[in-house]
């Protein structure tokens, strides 16, 4: 497939297509990369650049206002459903079609198809998205550089059914760990239950009543959950250990710092051995309220919905970038073997976002 090159001039079910039959899982985009590169440094009318597997192309035609559109290049591992398909009813099948090569096919449209857009553009391709945080091509490209990503706005074409969704929940995880005495179960009283210790955690977690913040006008539902519990020795023992593991998922007006100051309240009363932070990304804010981001409403329609969960849009939002999710993919049927996408959807993403920055 690499020795094909991309042609971006076809229409954007086709390159979506195209580029799913491209394998790409994560860690081994180098092929794509190239492609895309190459397919970008044909285009008189951008500036590109790459470090490492990603690539990053703009526009330098002196508008007002710079918007960035970025979408991650790699898939989850192909599961029997490469190559494409596109059936009779309009649905194109296969790996990555929703998550997130149709977002990524409606990029190169762009950048392709829209030499001098009312806004200038920066178009961000990177890998590594599916996997560990630390190995993330947005987050490489952020510490190495930050320049590359400059702008006002920015539209992450992760899959969202065709509906705008406002920034991301932070998600937090922390183990939080009791401590007892081993004895013989026959014994008990000889000994001090570390299970039994962590029932004031849970008792805190079930009566927990989560904040509904409304930002930029969206309800944002935070949730304090026990995602999993484990101790125990053996079935005659009083465990001397167990370890609750908390997951929050907080609004984008908590910080980093204060989201882990509020776990750190919550449990202040628990007998608690041991608070272990074992995971943390930042929210990200909606920032609907700039004027880009009002354009964006108005040429793409619907109402914008808060994102519940985490997306790349968090990296954005601490550059000082606000950012939202929009693109033709179905969330829920990202990673999954019949992974599909309808091509209207495709195609009704990019014709709003051509309405946006043309007009």
């Amino acid at each position: 497939m690499a020795e094909t090159p991309l042609d971006l001039f076809q229409d954007a079910p086709a390159l979506t297509a195209r580029l799913v039959d491209f394998p790409s899982e994560s860690g081994s985009e180098k092929a794509l990369a190239d492609a895309v590169e190459e397919a970008l440094r044909a285009l008189p009318h951008l500036t590109v650049d790459r470090h490492g597997n990603n690539v990053v192309a703009r526009t330098n035609l002196g508008r007002a206002e710079r918007v960035v559109l970025a979408g991650h290049i790699d898939t989850v591992p192909i599961a029997d459903n490469v190559p494409s398909r596109l059936d009779e009813n309009g649905i194109l099948w296969g790996c990555g079609t929703s998550d997130m090569k149709s977002g990524v096919a409606v990029q190169l449209r762009i950048a392709a198809t829209v030499p001098e857009p009312n806004r200038d553009l920066t178009f961000v391709f990177y890998d590594n998205e599916e996997v560990a945080a630390h190995l993330n091509g947005l987050g490489h490209i952020t510490d190495a550089h930050p320049d590359w990503l400059t702008g006002d706005f920015a539209v992450l074409l992760e899959p969202s059914d065709g509906q705008v969704e406002g920034g991301c929940q932070g998600t937090l995880r922390v183990l939080l760990r009791t401590a007892g005495e081993r004895a013989h179960s026959a014994r008990s009283w000889m000994g001090s239950n570390a299970i039994h210790a962590a029932a004031p955690i849970l008792a805190k977690l079930a009566a927990y009543e989560p904040r509904l913040p409304v930002i930029d006008g969206l309800e944002y539902r935070e949730g304090l959950n026990a995602v999993a519990i484990e101790g125990g020795v053996a079935g005659n023992v009083i465990p001397d250990a167990c370890t609750v593991t908390v997951n929050f998922r907080y609004a984008p007006d908590l910080s980093e710092e204060e989201a882990l100051a509020h776990v750190r309240e919550v449990f202040a009363d628990c007998d608690i051995a041991e608070f272990v932070v074992d995971d943390h990304s930042g929210a990200a804010l909606p920032g609907l309220s700039h004027p880009a981001a009002a354009a964006f409403m108005a040429a793409v329609g619907g109402t914008a919905q808060p994102k519940f969960g985490w997306t790349d849009v968090s990296r954005f939002s601490a550059v000082g970038v606000p950012a939202v999710n929009y693109g033709p993919g179905n969330p829920l049927l990202a990673h999954k073997r019949d992974e599909h996408v309808a091509i209207e959807r495709i195609t009704h993403c990019e014709e709003r976002l051509r309405a946006w920055l043309t007009a």
